[in-house]
């Protein structure tokens, strides 16, 4: 009994301290949902159940233990609330008779209120309509005066008049029908103007092309007037200094371009073209306008580069060059003062598609021109208009080229085709003295062959025609480095057109040894005259000739001449190896396995000597001492290397001993040759260091070692660096691997090794091994 009562009072305390959480949680308004969720998961509904009635009978208790305490209070509070209701009935009906009183008085001033509200409507209507019409009169008033101003043809003024509607007023106008209605007329209207002002422009591009001729007329009237001025001037200075009356000055044409413009001005006014571009600027369309004027003014230009064809150009030539002027002057105009219409590089371009054309007519036109005096004519007129335009600052330079290589070209490319390369029985004086040519100050012996051909003073005739020629183009024009544009001038004839006419005649082909020589000659008094050149071209603008002769001064032909020389050079050698190759067939003109020993040389080798003597002697008369030996120390290292290369020869598959001694009876005969040419001709005094016999020492070598009794030494670095010092390890051993005796014996076969070995044939085995071996 004790236990089951502890039971239930450890129970009971459980359900109690469970009662007490539920309550408390209750009471502290918190989330019952974890409680039941977890009354539910244990399986305790029911116990939860019955706690929240416990709970609740304890809630009751107290409501009924608060509602005793407090029931007197209770009662007062609904006695005080009773008498609050009376006041309020009594309020109720006093509220009532108010609002009655208050509705018959407000009827009244309701209609009074809506009366003054449609007044204000009214007023707010009808001061809409005066605005609108206001609105809708001043637009009316824009549109009348922009019929004016088109009428009386004030495009600038009416499209101003259209901004200041399309701006201001079009988004205000309340007449939706006339917003249209101005909205659609608009881009018409705009359109109306620009097409008026292509108009305008087009009239415009006539007129200015129709008075561009008067116009360049004008300005090379001015620059002629100058320039006789000038040397009118210059006249009066030279004659002053003959009495020493003053100093030596320099005097140029100083023509100004605003004095040209002040006569120019009133044939050709751009006003026009202004109006019209800042009408287009306020279309907002500046660049399409831009582009109209270029590509109008180009066509222009084209049309009148292709001249007339119904006249000859020596009579139509002045009308086509102040065509041109006028044209660049205008442009020139409307590059400075038109903001921005016409671009530098636009008017670059324009510049250089009429040179390219003008230079292309006056070379087609000089190519055909006979006469001496219309030649003369058509450049000096070309030389005034290239001084015309240098003051508008146009680059005339490749005018005066033209002007300048024209004839000077034709008959530098005549000279070469027409000669000869000989030498030549000349005038000492007028052929060498008077273009500096002369290699000594000594006096030759007459009559003096020359140690050059014809072409050579002839092209140094052409070339100071040249610089006259050049001097008196750019004598006058406000160019103050003249003396330099004409060097510029001379080095581009001399590089352009005389060397690479050398060097066509040199690569075509079609020339001998002798004419290789003569050429290469004649370039290096081509190179001498260039210094002639340059004093000439100073002597004529009175420069000191010790300033002309600084190096600083020489012209960069020299120097191309110089290279072309050391190209013409380089063409003999090509020659002269060519032709030793002809006589040199060794792998055809050899039997490299003769059965008997020769008793002299190959039938080819005589043939070569007397080539050889041809050539080093045609030399020693033509050309200097360095060059004869370049040529025979070129032409031996390339027989040298012939035989060398015969031996390596695919085609050459054995040779024997007899063989080696032929090639060395043909060696011994060059070398013979080479000693006595080396000598005969001096330059064993000159050069020391190499001889032409040395020139064969590759060959000399490889015939010694392949006749020596004891070919292996060959491989002692000794012997090797003495006797063998240019045979190349490889060619050797390909060279011995072709060696065998010859059929009598005297070595044994090399491929056969079981016949008996003589000692050179087991010297030369033993060379072959120790060669297979280091390679």
């Amino acid at each position: 009994m004790n236990a089951k009562a502890k039971r239930r009072n450890v129970a009971e305390n459980g359900d109690a301290s469970e009662d007490l959480v539920l309550a408390t949680s209750i009471s502290n308004g918190e989330d019952l949902g974890p409680i039941v969720r977890l009354a539910f998961e244990m399986g305790r509904p029911e116990s939860l159940l019955q706690q929240l009635k416990t709970v609740m009978k304890k809630k009751e208790i107290e409501i009924e233990e608060l509602c005793k305490t407090h029931y007197e209070e209770f009662i007062l509070a609904v006695d005080e609330l009773r008498g609050v209701l009376v006041d309020a009935e009594e309020l109720k009906g006093e509220l009532a008779s108010d609002n009655f009183k208050l509705q018959e008085v407000g009827t009244a001033l309701l209609a009074k209120v809506e009366e003054l509200i449609e007044a204000y409507s009214i007023k707010r209507n009808v001061t809409e309509a005066i605005r609108t019409s206001k609105n809708c009169v001043q637009v009316l008033e824009l549109c009348s005066k922009f019929n004016d101003h088109i009428a009386k043809g004030q495009f600038y003024p009416a499209l101003k008049t259209v901004d200041l509607i399309e701006k201001n007023y079009l988004q205000n106008i309340p007449v939706l029908t006339l917003k249209l209605a101005i909205e659609r007329r608009i881009p018409v209207i705009k359109m109306h103007i620009e097409k008026k002002m292509s108009s305008q422009v087009n009239e415009w591009l006539v007129h200015v092309r129709s008075s561009a001729k008067s116009i360049g007329q004008t300005a090379i009237g001015h620059t002629a007037s100058s320039r006789q001025r000038d040397e009118e001037m210059l006249e009066r200075q030279r004659k002053a200094e003959e009495q020493d009356l003053s100093g030596y000055g320099d005097f140029v044409c100083s023509l100004d371009v605003e004095e040209i413009e002040e006569d120019c001005v009133l044939k050709f006014d751009l006003t026009p073209i202004y109006r019209v571009y800042h009408i287009h600027i306020c279309l907002g369309v500046p660049q399409q306008f831009r582009d109209y004027y270029y590509n109008n003014r180009m066509l222009q230009l084209n049309s009148d580069l292709q001249g007339s064809s119904s006249q000859p150009f020596v009579e139509s030539y002045q009308s086509y060059f102040a065509q041109i002027a006028g044209h660049f002057i205008v442009e020139d105009r409307v590059l400075r003062t038109a903001g921005g219409l016409l671009l530098a590089d636009q008017l670059e371009t324009m510049w250089d598609s009429a040179v390219a054309k003008m230079v292309s007519v006056l070379n087609g036109q000089f190519s055909h021109m006979d006469s001496a005096t219309h030649l003369l004519l058509v450049k000096d007129y070309v030389a005034l208009l290239g001084s015309t335009l240098r003051q508008y600052g146009y680059e005339v330079g490749p005018l005066f080229e033209a002007l300048d290589n024209s004839r000077s070209k034709e008959q530098l490319v005549n000279i070469l085709g027409n000669d000869t390369y000989e030498q030549m029985d000349t005038d000492y004086e007028s052929n060498v003295l008077s273009f500096h040519l002369q290699t000594s100050d000594i006096m030759p012996a007459f009559p003096y062959v020359a140690p050059f051909s014809a072409m050579v003073p002839d092209v140094c005739r052409t070339v100071r025609s040249f610089i006259k020629s050049s001097v008196d183009y750019l004598s006058y024009g406000a160019q103050a480095n003249s003396y330099e544009t004409v060097r510029k001038y001379l080095d581009k004839l001399l590089i352009d057109v005389l060397n690479e006419a050398l060097l066509s005649t040199i690569e075509n082909g079609n020339i001998g040894v002798s004419q290789a020589m003569q050429i290469a000659a004649d370039i290096s008094f081509l190179e001498r005259a260039c210094d002639f050149f340059t004093r000439h071209a100073a002597q004529l603008f009175g420069i000191p000739t010790r300033a002309a002769e600084r190096p600083q001064r020489s012209l960069t032909a020299k120097v191309v001449l110089r290279t072309s020389r050391d190209e013409a050079y380089l063409a003999l050698l090509n020659f002269v190896n060519s032709k030793l190759n002809e006589f040199m067939a060794l792998a055809d003109n050899i039997n490299w396995t003769v059965e008997e020993m020769p008793q002299g040389g190959n039938e080819y080798i005589n043939e070569v000597v007397i080539y050889l003597d041809t050539v080093l002697s045609t030399a020693q008369q033509i050309l200097p001492f360095d060059v004869q030996y370049k040529v025979g120390i070129g032409a031996f290292e390339h027989i040298s290397n012939t035989i060398v290369s015969a031996f390596l020869s695919d085609s050459v598959k054995r040779f024997n001993v007899n063989a080696v001694m032929g090639i060395n009876n043909d060696l011994k005969m060059l070398e013979t040759f080479a000693d006595e040419r080396f000598h005969s001709t001096g330059l064993s005094a000159v050069y020391t260091e190499e001889s032409f016999r040395g020139c064969l020492v590759e060959a000399r070598q490889l015939i010694n070692l392949l006749l020596s009794s004891q070919p292996e030494n060959f491989m002692n670095p000794v012997i090797r660096q003495k006797n063998y010092n240019t045979l190349d390890y490889k060619k050797v051993t390909t060279i011995c691997e072709k060696f065998k005796e010859s059929a009598d014996g005297i070595f044994g076969s090399l491929s056969n090794r079981n016949t008996k070995q003589n000692s050179r044939k087991k010297s030369m085995d033993m060379l072959k091994k120790r060669l297979k071996d280091f390679n």
